[in-house]
C-alpha cells in the first residue's frame, strides 16, 4: 500500500532539513525568477487575471482592434510560459550536474580516508609487534645479568680450562654482538613504524575531516537538485496546462468562422475527459508491471526481478552487463560518465519493470544529468538505492512517496549516458556508493 509523504529514517529527515535550508537561503537567479513569475503564481486570483478567460476572448473578437491585441497577448503568454519552463529545466540540469560532481568528490574522499586509515592501522600493528619484540629482548637482557653482558660472559668461564673457555668466551661474545645488533634493528624498526603510524593517522584525520565537509556538500547538492527538479516539473506542468487553453483561445481568435466559444469549450471538455481516460489506462498499465514492451535482457542466472527475501528484492530481471569498478568513459544524453563505474548494470531490455530494492521514501525522482531519469530511495539506517536510465514517462513515483519492497517504481529505458536499455543500480551507505553486487548477495537477492 502506498503512503504519500511519510518521512522515515534519519537520512531522509536530514535531507529534507537540507531542502528547507536550501530553499530559504538560495536564489535561483534574477532572470529565472522573472521568467517563473507568471508560471509559479497561477494559483492566485490576481495572477490568473493576467490570462484571458473565454468571456474575455469572446468580447475581444467582437472588435477587430481588440482581437489583434488579444492575439498578440495570447502569443506572448505562450512564449513566456515556454521560456519559464525552459529556464526552470536549465536550473534543474545545472543543479543535477553539481550533484553528480559533489557525489563523485565525496566518494573519492571516502576511499582516500579509508585507504589512509588502513595504512595507519597496518603501520600501528607493525609498530606494536616490534615494540613487543623489543620488550621481550629487554627482558632477556635483564635475565642475563643486566646491561654489561661482557662481564657476565667472563665470569661464566672456568680458570682450569683456558683454551676451551677462550673458545666459549668468543662464542658468547659473538652471540652478544648479534643480540645487540638485533636489538638495535628492532628498536629502530619499532620507532620508524610508530612514527609512520602517527603520520598516517594524522593524514587520515585530515582526510576524514575533508570527507565530512564533502558529505555535507553532497547532501546540500542533493537538496538543491530536488528543489530545482520540483520547480522544473511544476513549471512544465503549468506551461502545458495553460498552453492548452491559450492554444485553443488563439485558434478561436484566428478562426473567422467561429462566432462563440461554446464549441471550443465543449472541445476542451472532451479533451479533458480523454486525458483522464488516458491517465487511468496508464495507471492500470503501471499496476500491471510497467506498460509491457520488449524485454531484451532476459532473466540472468540469479533470481528474477522483484523476488523478495528478508525485506529486500531483486530490482530488475536480466544479466549483469557491467560491474562496479574502473571502465571506459561512456558518452550520451548530453554528457559523459566518469571513468569509475559506481553501479551495477542489469540488461533489462526496454520497458521492463524496475522494482524498489527495499521499502523506503523516495528522495529524488527526475532528470539527473548522465543518469538520465533517476529515482533514489532512502531505506533508513544510512542505506539508499538508486535507479538510472529510466525511460521518459517511466517514473511511477515522486519525491516524498513511500514505496514498499518489490513495488514497481519505474520502467527501464536508455536515457542519459547510456548505449542501450538497462538499469544502472546503485547502493549508498552513509552517503557513499559501494559495490551493489555483494551487498545484495549478502541479503539473499543476488543481481543478475
Amino acid at each position: 500500500m502506498k503512503r504519500t509523504r511519510q518521512t522515515q529514517g534519519r537520512g531522509f529527515a536530514a535531507l529534507w532539513q537540507s531542502v528547507a535550508r536550501y530553499r530559504i537561503r538560495s536564489s535561483i537567479g534574477a532572470g529565472m525568477v522573472a521568467a517563473l513569475t507568471v508560471t509559479l503564481a497561477f494559483g492566485g486570483p490576481a495572477a490568473a487575471a493576467g490570462f484571458p478567460s473565454w468571456d474575455d476572448v469572446q468580447a475581444a473578437k467582437a472588435n477587430s482592434a481588440s482581437a489583434a491585441a488579444a492575439v498578440d497577448n495570447i502569443r506572448a503568454l505562450i512564449v513566456e510560459l515556454d521560456v519559464a519552463a525552459q529556464a526552470a529545466q536549465a536550473e534543474s540540469d545545472k543543479r543535477s550536474a553539481e550533484l553528480l560532481i559533489a557525489q563523485d568528490k565525496f566518494d573519492e574522499a571516502s576511499e582516500r580516508a579509508a585507504a589512509l586509515q588502513a595504512q595507519a592501522d597496518a603501520s600501528k600493528a607493525t609498530a606494536d609487534v616490534a615494540t613487543k619484540q623489543a620488550g621481550q629482548l629487554a627482558a632477556q637482557l635483564y635475565r642475563s645479568g643486566g646491561g654489561d653482558l661482557s662481564v657476565n660472559l667472563f665470569l661464566e668461564g672456568k680458570p682450569d680450562a683456558a683454551v676451551d673457555e677462550a673458545d666459549g668466551l668468543l662464542s658468547r661474545l659473538g652471540s652478544m654482538s648479534k643480540m645487540v645488533e638485533r636489538s638495535t634493528d628492532i628498536y629502530t624498526s619499532a620507532q620508524a613504524s610508530t612514527n609512520t603510524a602517527a603520520a598516517l593517522g594524522a593524514q587520515a584525520d585530515i582526510a576524514t575531516a575533508e570527507r565530512e565537509k564533502l558529505r555535507v556538500a553532497a547532501q546540500d547538492a542533493l537538496a538543491a537538485a530536488v528543489a530545482a527538479q520540483q520547480a522544473a516539473d511544476a513549471a512544465l506542468q503549468e506551461s502545458r496546462d495553460r498552453s492548452v487553453v491559450l492554444d485553443a483561445q488563439l485558434a478561436f481568435m484566428l478562426d473567422e468562422q467561429a462566432k462563440t466559444t461554446a464549441a471550443y469549450q465543449e472541445g476542451e471538455r472532451q479533451r479533458i475527459a480523454a486525458e483522464a481516460a488516458a491517465r487511468a489506462a496508464e495507471e492500470a498499465a503501471k499496476a500491471a508491471g510497467g506498460g509491457g514492451g520488449s524485454s531484451g535482457g532476459g532473466p540472468g542466472p540469479g533470481l528474477g526481478g522483484g523476488y523478495i527475501n528478508n525485506g529486500w528484492a531483486v530490482p530488475a530481471s536480466g544479466r549483469i552487463t557491467d560491474s562496479y569498478g574502473p571502465r571506459p568513459v561512456i558518452c550520451g544524453g548530453g554528457g559523459c560518465s566518469s571513468s569509475f563505474h559506481r553501479g551495477t548494470d542489469i540488461g533489462t531490455g526496454c520497458y521492463s519493470p524496475i522494482y524498489a530494492a527495499s521499502s523506503g521514501t523516495v528522495v529524488y525522482s527526475g532528470w539527473n544529468g548522465t543518469y538520465g531519469n533517476w529515482i533514489q530511495i532512502d531505506h533508513g539506517n544510512g542505506v539508499s538505492t538508486g535507479y538510472a536510465h529510466i525511460r521518459d514517462g517511466g517514473r511511477f513515483v515522486g519525491v516524498g512517496d513511500w514505496v514498499d519492497v518489490g513495488q514497481n517504481i519505474a520502467s527501464s529505458g536508455t536515457t542519459g549516458a547510456s548505449t542501450g536499455c538497462h538499469l544502472h543500480f546503485e547502493v549508498y551507505i552513509n552517503g557513499g556508493r559501494i559495490d551493489a553486487a555483494p551487498f545484495m548477495a549478502d541479503r539473499g537477492v543476488p543481481l543478475g
